[in-house]
Order: C-alpha cells, then structure tokens, then sequence
C-alpha cells in the first residue's frame, strides 16, 4: 500500500522543523544525510552511537544509543521528525527499537519515518522481518505520525554473500528477489524527510525494477566486477549444518541467515513495486547501475 508522493525534485519543507537521522555512521544514513546536507531550509540534527564517525558536515551532532532512555530523550529533545534507521541485527533489537520509539514520544517527537523490511509480518518468511513488524507495532502504538519505508534486500550487497570462492550458497533454489539499490532507498527517504506531511500514513515498498534469482545475481554481477561468481543451492538442513559449524552462532542469527534464503526461494520477495519511482520521480536502479555508481 502506498500514499501519493510529490518527485523529489519538485517538493520543499512543509514545516518540517529540526530534523533528526539516526545510523549516520552506516551506508544508508550517510547517504541520506549527505542527500540533504546542502539543503539551507533544513535543520539538520545527527544522532550516532560514536559521534567522532558521524559525516563531517556543518551540523549538530547528539550522542544516541536505542537502548539507553534517557540518551534518547536528551538527543530527540526539539526534534520534529526523526528517520529512525534500524538498528544492526541482534537478539535485543526489538527492546532497542521499542526503547527508542518511547523516547521519542517522551521528547516530543511529532513524525517517525522507520526503514522497515518488505513484507513485514508478525509471520515474515525472512525471520528479521518479523522484528520490523514488531517495530511498526509499537510506533503505530505510539500515537505518532509516521510512513515506513519496506526496504527489499540491498543490491549493493547481495554479491558479497559470495565467499571467497565466489560461491553462493544458500537455499534460495530458483526463487526470485527484487532487491533494491541502498541509494534508492536513500532517495525515497530524503524525499520523504523534505516534506513528511505529504507522506503521512504511508508504508512504502522499495524494491528494484526486476526480481531475479540468486543465479542471475552471480552471473551478472560478475560480470560487472570482473570476478566469477556463481550460485550453489543448498537444502535447508545443509545450510542450518554448514553456518553452524563454521561460525557456531546463535539459533536467532541462525535463523536469520538461513531464512535470507529461504524467502526468496518461497517468492516472499519476488513481488516489484513501483515506489521508488511514485515518490523519487526516477526509475529504480538496476543491479548493474547499483555496482557501478560511484
């Protein structure tokens, strides 16, 4: 489900007041942050775990965990609209999230915009999803404003799932995922964050222009980057034996890289949505496009 956007280029602050983004330290708040650096009618507020690794923009910087209450209160005191970036996987997100949205309410916050996970349910193939779901819950809860942002996978990111052999390998069989370029993704939120009245009640979801199967991701970015990569399908119960073994991880992580697979091989991902064109003005990037932007 998507509300109306106006094109990036043709919209403008609509009372917007401090700004507040959050994971500036990572790829994807970077981008947004640079995307809106240069914008005067902006002001601009980051929030960073380690402010000495914040982007070295002309700002104001506030020291954040999602964790810690009272930090959060401190750090979103004045602020209007908040793009909440998710946090790293971990077995405490959703306490993280949760913390952090009741910070929020309890600043004063008036808008969240969240970077969700396409398909988020309380049931998602893709077991992440699910704590995204759990996230909507408790901003919905909340009584603020907000529009979430259903992020697919990462193109950017989908060839470094191979190892150093260039394989791989994963349960995902001949199922489809329209993965997304991290820059579009930052696009829409920028877009968004310019004038979130107008996007107020929306769940964007943000997706390439094409679904594909882990085997044309292989051919085709290698073909991109110069190296051979390939596709190797596993059974479920390899997979689960494979990362057990060579990483001894916890069952949740586990699960979470085992079923990255999986819901592609069952089409949870498959779906193309036209948001990042409705609301950016411009056409997804392709994986090719993605892996060789600068």
């Amino acid at each position: 489900m998507s509300a109306p956007g106006t094109p990036e280029t043709e919209t403008g602050p609509s009372g917007a007041g401090t700004l507040a983004v959050t994971g500036v330290t990572g790829a994807l708040g970077g981008l947004v942050v640079r995307r809106l650096s240069d914008d005067f009618r902006i002001d601009l507020r980051l929030l960073a775990r380690d402010p000495d690794r914040a982007p070295d923009l002309d700002t104001d910087i506030r020291v954040c965990e999602y964790g810690d209450l009272d930090a959060g209160i401190a750090a979103l005191h004045g602020v209007e609209t908040l793009l909440m970036v998710s946090a790293s996987e971990s077995a405490d997100r959703r306490t993280e999230h949760r913390t952090f949205v009741r910070a929020a309410v309890e600043a004063g916050v008036r808008h969240i915009v969240y970077t969700s996970f396409a398909g988020a349910a309380p049931d998602a193939g893709f077991t992440l999803g699910r704590d995204h779901f759990d996230t909507e819950q408790a901003i919905r809860g909340s009584g603020l404003e907000f529009t979430f942002l259903r992020d697919s996978f990462y193109l950017d990111v989908l060839p470094h799932f191979a190892d150093a052999d260039g394989v791989i390998r994963g349960p995902a069989g001949e199922g489809r995922v329209a993965a997304v370029a991290r820059a579009d993704v930052a696009a829409v939120a920028a877009a968004v964050l310019r004038d979130p009245g107008a996007h107020r009640g929306a769940t964007y979801t943000l997706t390439g222009p094409e679904a594909l199967t882990l085997a044309e991701v292989a051919a085709r970015a290698g073909a991109v980057l110069g190296r051979d990569l390939r596709f190797v399908d596993e059974s479920t119960e390899d997979a689960y034996a494979w990362r057990r073994e060579q990483y001894g991880a916890p069952d949740w992580q586990l699960d979470a890289w085992v079923s990255t697979y999986t819901a592609i091989r069952d089409g949870a991902l498959a779906e193309v949505s036209p948001d990042v064109e409705r609301v950016t003005g411009h056409p997804p990037r392709t994986l090719e496009d993605t892996l060789t932007d600068g």
